[in-house]
């Protein structure tokens, strides 16, 4: 009983602090390798396949995405054909710019205002909101978008969906870096 009675308060000690634990930031990630060059990784042909979960964890959606991205100087260019499971098809332009080391901004004809990256070690974290349209209504919908290098060809891809706080699901993804011959 001596033990059960000093191990209660033990936990309940380490839930405390484990609940008062800061969320990640980029800097979190400042010493992680490879360093992520997002102008060098999202330049060229990427292929990307990723599914949307709902607040439950049914998966809803699943896609594929071929992107193929350039960058002129500080902009950059990143063009997204989605092909989803069920048939359907969407096109999104990105317009990248980088405003200081590690730090950009992004547009997108449905992103409302502009979305805003910070990029330290290998990861980046995207925050924006997407006019997300279901069933005939478009709703504004916060991304709480993170990205982190695996290699030199492969990106991981977690996107955290909220509306007034509420979780709406997430948006899982893998990105893969084609070779330069195509491959």
């Amino acid at each position: 009983m001596t033990c059960l009675k000093r191990a209660v308060p033990a936990g309940l000690l380490a839930l405390a602090l484990l609940g008062c634990a800061a969320p990640p930031t980029p800097a979190t990630y400042a010493q992680q390798t490879p360093q992520l060059d997002l102008q060098q990784y999202f330049n060229g042909t990427l292929d990307a396949h990723g599914m949307f979960q709902d607040r439950a964890g049914k998966v809803v959606k699943r896609f594929t995405v071929v992107m193929v991205c350039h960058w002129d100087g500080d902009v950059g260019t990143l063009d997204e054909d989605f092909h989803y499971a069920d048939g359907t098809r969407e096109k999104r332009v990105w317009t990248l710019r980088k405003t200081a080391p590690g730090r950009f901004v992004g547009t997108a004809p449905d992103v409302i205002g502009e979305a805003v990256g910070e990029v330290a070690g290998n990861a980046l974290r995207w925050k924006y909101v997407l006019a997300l349209p279901v069933d005939g209504t478009v709703y504004h919908v916060n991304f709480d978008d993170w990205m982190f290098l695996i290699d030199e060809q492969v990106m991981l891809n977690r996107a955290s969906m909220s509306k007034f706080g509420f979780d709406l699901g997430a948006v899982t993804l893998s990105f893969r870096k084609r070779h330069k011959d195509g491959q």
